[in-house]
């Protein structure tokens, strides 16, 4: 578990790290004087969603290929004859190709949904199709990063030198150089090809990668295998992603003045991604464990993670939601965001809790994956989107306008992931809450309405500090004291070597 604590805390510190300068963005954006419009940045918002889509329907479940199949080819092949890589990456550019002639074939269709309310979605229409083969590509390098343990510069690429791209363009706009966004909307549209680029670099000079188009034996022995696998995964993979981007191209499709309704639901989802940073560590540093734990059978190694992951989350969860709700509307008029952006309130809210709900039952989405029971995938996956999409459309367009779709996700992933709790407690006897959990829960509610109540009358910068310092000793306090994480006091005490505080060796 050490080396899976140790992945995770860097890899989350490199989540974070990410989140800081995607926050620092997502400042840029909607400050007063920006010279980008709410609609702007909805666009932006909705290039992302759709990329995730095209990359939903290309990868054709060679992520899932990659992780579950991974260490029968690392076991039984020398690197040059290891043709893992090759077919994921070939299988998931035919997919593109046919994504792009669909995408042609539908062009009328998204003029007619999007040209009323967001005529800027169709003005760029083609020009997600490169963001969204650039995400494709590097989704599956990175995967095969994440089981050859790399999940580190994997993370970084991702979450900080992704972000990092789109502030040098914010930057150049406002310095001049980039004239219109015309031209920004354009360059952007190309920074994940940039990145899947340089990971593919990194990939032949450190692993020494090599494609073959020989067929291996291994993948002669669990063809059949294979084949079952992708297909269910990429059914329940699919279903999930159309689940988690309906609603900002709901949002940009059926409500007036959409793309700037989109963007201020962006806001509030990137907050709530703080909520969630934290996750893609845990999850990148546990697959392999746990794709090795269900090859050998060991299931109190499968235990530990899913308790690990489980508490871990919701401690990080709980807090970050609790910090953000405390500061969300001095936060607004401290930092001169557009007035507009008040309206991100409710939504962070209703998309916060989901956030909770899903980090709190850790990781269970892995668990299931590389399992022997992987097609259960799939059939959640089914429920997800028979909940999510008429609900998002209903609470959208006819009751509660762009906060509907953070109300309808709160409502179908809660009962999705309490689907899979059953699942994996009836099938495998796991489970990952203790007392601890519902101690984990008291102790934020009590911590958050002691700083809300005491600091009430402080705003501006002072009020902000305030707050968030002593909600921030009050939670880390109670957290030790009440022990709510094993790993908590391993990681302080580690800290507190590296900083010469406590003798010992870290």
């Amino acid at each position: 578990m050490s080396q899976i604590r140790r992945q995770s805390i860097i890899s989350s510190l490199v989540v974070y790290l990410g989140f800081a300068i995607g926050f620092l963005n997502t400042y840029l954006f909607t400050r007063e004087g920006s010279g980008f419009t709410k609609a702007e940045y909805g666009l932006v918002s909705i290039f992302i969603a759709i990329a995730i889509l095209m990359y939903s329907f290309a990868n054709l479940g060679m992520s899932a290929y990659i992780y579950k199949f991974y260490h029968y080819y690392h076991d039984h092949l020398p690197r040059k004859k290891n043709d893992l890589l090759t077919w994921a990456l070939l299988f998931s550019l035919l997919g593109f190709i046919l994504v792009t002639l669909s995408g042609l074939f539908f062009k009328d269709l998204v003029i007619r949904k999007y040209g009323e309310n967001s005529p800027d979605l169709v003005k760029y229409y083609f020009w997600i199709f490169p963001f969204g083969l650039g995400l494709t590509l590097f989704s599956v390098f990175e995967a095969y990063g994440w089981q050859e343990k790399r999940s580190v510069f994997t993370n970084f690429l991702r979450e900080v030198q992704f972000r990092l791209f789109t502030t040098l363009l914010i930057v150049l706009t406002m310095m001049g150089v980039i004239t219109r966004f015309d031209l920004f909307i354009k360059i952007y549209s190309f920074t994940y090809l940039a990145i899947a680029i340089i990971l593919l670099i990194y990939l032949l000079i450190n692993l020494k990668i090599s494609f073959t188009f020989s067929v291996s034996k291994v993948t002669r022995r669990f063809f059949n295998k294979i084949v079952t696998l992708v297909a269910f995964v990429y059914g329940g993979n699919l279903v999930y992603a159309i689940s988690a981007v309906f609603d900002s191209i709901l949002i940009a499709a059926v409500l007036p003045n959409g793309l700037a309704l989109a963007g201020v639901y962006t806001l509030a989802q990137n907050l709530a991604s703080l909520i969630q940073a934290p996750q893609r560590g845990i999850i990148s540093s546990s697959l392999s464990s746990l794709s090795k734990a269900w090859k050998d059978k060991d299931m109190k190694k499968i235990d530990r993670i899913y308790h690990s992951s489980s508490i871990n989350q919701l401690i990080f969860s709980i807090g970050m939601f609790s910090l953000i709700w405390l500061n969300f509307t001095d936060a607004v008029f401290t930092f001169h965001l557009q007035s507009g952006y008040l309206d991100a309130k409710w939504i962070f809210f209703f998309i916060g809790l989901m956030r909770i709900v899903d980090m709190g039952t850790g990781v269970n989405t892995q668990i299931i994956g590389t399992s022997t029971l992987w097609r259960f995938d799939f059939i959640t996956g089914i429920i997800l989107l028979a909940l999510t999409l008429p609900m998002n459309y209903i609470l959208t367009k006819y009751y509660f306008g762009v906060v509907g779709p953070a109300i309808s996700n709160l409502i179908s992933f809660s009962i999705y992931n309490a689907i899979r709790y059953w699942f994996l407690i009836s099938k495998f006897k796991l489970q990952p809450f203790t007392i601890k959990t519902a101690l984990t829960i008291m102790l934020g509610i009590v911590c958050f309405f002691a700083c809300y109540f005491l600091f009430q009358e402080f705003h501006g910068f002072a009020g902000l500090f305030i707050k968030s310092i002593a909600f921030i000793i009050l939670y880390g306090a109670g957290t030790i004291m009440l022990k709510l994480s094993p790993d908590t006091l391993p990681v302080l005490n580690s800290l507190l070597m590296r900083l010469g505080i406590k003798k010992g060796n870290p």
